[in-house]
């Protein structure tokens, strides 16, 4: 689905209105951040890709929690004790839940499609139930291996 930066910036402003917070320059500025950059992203991440000089680490660190408590952002480990957020709105073309792929060469993070999850034996144990399972592929991505 292809969305003009126009498009882009209103569903956000909608988003953001619609679980009840106030629009305001720097979330939009994240948002459209993690809209184009269309990965789980770290902080750092974040603030390289903002403009330059506008936003303090400490602004992001607390506009990541409001849209992460909002619900507009997943917020992940991934495994390697590094927080990435992770943008939910209208342009993914990936299931809000969904496992990703961890390169331990280079830290990129890429989105996998539904993976399903099976017992051997058929039978879900009763611990997983009502479990939240979050799915981590890690190796070695295919532009490292490329280097090697």
């Amino acid at each position: 689905m292809s969305h003009s930066l126009e498009q882009v910036h209103r569903e956000m402003r909608e988003m953001i209105r619609g679980v009840g917070l106030r629009v305001t320059s720097p979330r939009l500025a994240v948002l459209a951040v993690l809209h184009e950059l269309g990965t789980p992203c770290t902080h750092e991440q974040i603030m390289a890709a903002l403009p330059p000089g506008g936003f303090d680490k400490a602004t992001v660190w607390r506009i990541l929690a409001d849209l992460h408590e909002a619900g507009l952002l997943r917020r992940m480990d991934l495994g390697d004790r590094i927080w990435r957020y992770e943008l939910l709105d209208a342009c993914r073309t990936v299931e809000a839940d969904h496992p990703h792929f961890l390169c331990e060469t280079c830290g990129a993070v890429t989105c996998l499609p539904p993976l399903e999850v099976r017992s051997r034996e058929g039978a879900i144990p009763d611990a997983l139930r009502n479990a939240e399972i979050q799915i981590r592929v890690s190796g070695t991505c295919g532009a490292c291996l490329g280097k090697q």
